[in-house]
């Protein structure tokens, strides 16, 4: 192992280490550093297929792309997904491991911190700098002889160790001090400066903070970040944002409403559909919040037969059915397009087994199987009045088959990036009179082109003019460039100019 490593911990979860860590690593890039970024284990439903199929959390694609690369499995090795409270589906290396309770995980932790390793000394040999990013507390002392993610990867890389608190929450002071206080020596040494994360007002009235910080932990504050309003990056943590920072739905707007599931994954589905100025997204937990929605769509899911078990005991059923009979739209996507079937069976007890009945709108059954499909693609749009829309590229992620019965497809697969072609398969389930759909693919609404073409037909039926296709190109322009935008603040609010140093020594 040659790189050099920094470390972003956090003095708890949802302190924003993720978007500090993609921040250095497009800074780090701007300076002719070649740099990857690495997590060696993640917890999240949201995450991405790379190029070659394999499964990692969403924050180390994006952290990817501030590093100008492809994302890869050896960037986030362990993922755990979520199944329930106490389970989790376990992907070593891209691929379905296991599925074990906390326990059982960590009694194999001797073989999963060699995939930990592996995959940081392959990074380790092909680039300059690897930017770490921990997981929850640096302070997890429960778990300090069981930790995969923070100290242990620390001390592997032989890295210096950012601190990022969160001021938002309140009590940053005892975030910081508290967490030092509970490091361990060795631990405590490799700490090299903190962050002040999400600082909202005036920050001349924190220069005090800063200085009792400094002189109580003998540490530099590098920096107090101001809150950034509107910042549109995909993260794997954001959804408490998405639900804080929903609009109210309008007659001038398309108004979506996506159903909030228990297990809900992949919610990045519907960034891009919220960053357009004529669309209302709302996530809702009520079935009177589906009243004044034109379309309803339910997301992917993590434990699909507990999720359709939950709306029916909820009674979103009735509320779909009124939706539904008002000609609105519907539609499904991986988990939800499964739940908008006649029938879900689980013969290999994937989830919970049983067979249980859909929403019964699509003519589909699907059978849950033991091998995951992860792969990326391009799909043609196919099925009536889909037909008329530009090619789509997304991923699918999702256990299971789900049959057409008497449906049309709404898709052709023209391209995937897996060994065995898939070419001609048809993909998704419409109905006659194109109210409601459902597919596999996720990362579909990104496109610009299909977005608007199909933003523009919900218009429509509201009795709104069409909007011209490059106001969704412009709102793909301005996402990509979000990574810029929140470097440059970064870089405007914390002195790196020493860390910098040492890494390029």
């Amino acid at each position: 192992m040659t790189a050099k490593a920094i470390a972003v911990l956090g003095t708890g979860s949802d302190v924003g280490k993720s978007l500090i860590a993609a921040g250095l690593c497009r800074l780090l890039v701007r300076t002719g550093v070649r740099v990857a970024p690495f997590k060696a284990q993640n917890m999240s439903n949201n995450s991405f297929v790379t190029p070659e199929g394999g499964e990692i959390g969403r924050a180390q694609a994006l952290q990817a792309e501030a590093c100008g690369l492809a994302p890869h499995v050896d960037m986030n090795p362990i993922l755990l997904k979520p199944e329930s409270d106490c389970r989790s589906q376990v992907v070593v290396h891209g691929t379905v491991f296991a599925k074990l309770d906390a326990s059982a995980y960590f009694e194999g932790r001797a073989q999963l911190f060699q995939a930990v390793q592996d995959s940081y000394a392959r990074l380790a040999a092909r680039y300059d700098v690897l930017v770490i990013e921990g997981a929850g507390s640096a302070a997890e002392v429960n778990l300090r002889d069981r930790d995969l993610v923070n100290w242990p990867v620390a001390h592997l890389a032989d890295a210096r160790v950012l601190l990022v608190a969160d001021i938002d929450r309140g009590g940053v002071f005892a975030q910081v001090i508290g967490t030092l206080d509970l490091l361990q020596p060795e631990e405590r040494a490799r700490m090299c400066g903190v962050v002040i994360n999400k600082f909202r007002g005036d920050a001349a009235l924190f220069e005090d903070g800063v200085r009792f910080l400094e002189r109580r932990t003998g540490l530099p504050v590098l920096g107090v970040v101001p809150f950034l309003r509107d910042l549109a990056l995909d993260q794997e943590d954001s959804l408490d944002v998405a639900i804080r920072d929903q609009r109210k739905f309008t007659v001038d707007r398309v108004n979506i409403a996506v159903l909030l599931l228990p297990h809900l994954s992949n919610f990045t589905d519907f960034n891009a559909l919220a960053a357009e100025e004529d669309v209302a997204v709302r996530y809702v937990a009520d079935p009177s919040e589906l009243a004044r929605a034109d379309v309803v769509m339910i997301p992917g899911s993590k434990n699909t037969i507990a999720d359709l078990e939950y709306l029916f005991s909820k009674r979103f059923g009735e509320a779909l059915r009124l939706h539904v009979d008002s000609k609105k739209e519907l539609v499904g996507i991986c988990g939800g397009y499964q739940m908008l079937g006649r029938r879900i069976a689980d013969p290999y007890r994937v989830e919970q087994g049983g067979d249980v009945s859909g929403l019964g709108y699509l003519d589909t059954e699907t059978e849950l199987q033991t091998h995951k499909c992860t792969m990326q693609l391009e799909a043609r749009p196919v099925g009536w009045p889909l037909a008329g829309a530009t090619i789509v590229r997304g991923y699918r992620i999702h256990m299971g088959r789900t049959f057409r019965r008497n449906e049309r497809p709404c898709f052709q697969i023209c391209r995937s990036d897996q060994s065995v072609p898939e070419n001609g398969e048809m993909e998704g389930a419409i109905t006659l009179d194109g109210l409601v759909w459902g597919t596999s693919i996720h990362g579909l609404f990104d496109q610009p082109g299909f977005r608007r073409w199909w933003l523009n037909r919900s218009r429509g039926k509201k009795g709104l003019p069409p909007l011209d296709a490059q106001v969704s190109q412009t709102v793909t322009a301005r996402l990509s460039a979000e990574l810029n935008r929140w470097a440059d603040h970064l870089e405007a609010h914390l002195n790196l100019a020493p860390l910098f140093a040492m890494l390029r020594s």
